[in-house]
């Protein structure tokens, strides 16, 4: 009964398998191993995109930070919204790695709306030299609570960056789980709604440990190569990268993947609103965030259910008082984990 979050499941099988092979002899260092030339063709392949550039990294940070470097002046602002998980949860990463280019947060429950964005934008004007000059745009996509852009939400933040000339990055950590939500390829969630680059997420959704970076402006490919370096993420035995990644696109791994995530967390709803949960947002990818009582969370808590997050202290004297917790689905748990869960309301 696991439900802290989709980075502690395991590793897909077909993953290990192809790990495995890529551990027989020698191949070349650095990016330049056979495997990384069928993950370029296999990601180029997926997005429609023949001429993108694609690298890969081993963590989330690494992939938003030194994407959206490439993309940012130290003199300039990134607008992200206040619940992105550039501005919660990366500890500064981007600002770091752009030279100490600051975040512009725009205050919202959790999606950023184009009027919210164009106001952030407006605050900076062009040519002001005492203030932050206008810099990218960037889309958590799954949000931090759990909610989906749609393909019309996309385009519309994009078309308000692409008024003021500014690029746009989505982070796209959960992206398989939101293009499964959304029923839609990833071309129609990337350049062709106005992204520019794409941090294509595979470690919570099955992989060990890799992300792939997709440019879809090749120009900025060396700039890339040398940030990832200096940056100290290029991996020198880079085929255990590749065959991750590799491993993940076959077969359309990464969707079959995700939408077992979104499968075991439309289950684990259902049966929290049937037991009377209370949600705090809409639950449309594989995050959950509701509230029940106390007296509930206690009695999963004796159970074993210990590894969700909850918000509040299980010691209390209301046995009654709804305490929030988020509960997230990975593509591993199954029916019966959510069910001998659910058993306890």
């Amino acid at each position: 009964m696991f439900f802290a979050s989709d980075n502690g499941g395991p590793v897909h099988p077909q993953i290990m398998a192809r790990l495995a092979q890529a551990n027989e002899g020698h191949a070349m260092p650095y990016g330049k191993d056979a495997i990384m030339d069928e993950v370029r063709d296999a990601i180029r392949t997926a997005f429609e995109a023949p001429d993108a550039a694609v690298y890969l990294v081993s963590t989330g940070t690494a992939a938003n930070a030194l994407a959206l470097a490439c993309y940012t002046q130290p003199w300039q602002t990134i607008f992200c919204s206040t619940t992105s998980h550039i501005n919660e949860d990366e500890c500064n990463a981007p600002e770091f790695y752009a030279g100490a280019a600051k975040l512009t947060v725009i205050d919202t429950e959790d999606k950023m709306t184009p009027a919210a964005l164009r106001r952030a934008i407006e605050k900076h004007p062009d040519g002001n030299v005492h203030g932050a000059q206008r810099g990218p745009v960037s889309i958590t996509q799954v949000t931090e609570r759990g909610a989906v852009h749609t393909l019309d939400e996309i385009r519309a933040l994009a078309a308000v960056a692409k008024e003021y000339g500014l690029p746009v990055h989505l982070d796209g950590a959960r992206f398989a789980n939101a293009m499964v939500t959304l029923a839609c390829t990833p071309a129609q969630m990337t350049w062709k709604a106005g992204i520019d680059v794409v941090s294509f997420g595979g470690t919570k959704n099955g992989c060990m440990a890799v992300e792939a970076v997709v440019f879809f402006d090749p120009k900025k490919a060396w700039e890339f190569e040398l940030r990832r370096k200096r940056g100290a993420h290029l991996f020198s035995k880079h085929r255990y990268l590749s065959a991750q990644m590799a491993g993940y696109m076959q077969d359309d791994l990464y969707k079959t993947m995700a939408q077992q995530a979104n499968a075991n967390a439309a289950h684990l709803a259902a049966g929290l609103r049937k037991a009377g949960a209370t949600f705090l947002h809409q639950p449309d990818a594989n995050m959950i965030f509701a509230s029940w009582p106390r007296r509930i969370h206690q009695a999963l808590h004796d159970a074993g259910a210990r590894y969700y997050i909850w918000d509040g202290s299980l010691e209390g004297d209301d046995p009654e008082e709804y305490i929030a917790a988020r509960l997230v689905c990975d593509w591993s748990i199954g029916k019966t984990a959510i069910d001998q869960f659910l058993s306890h309301f």
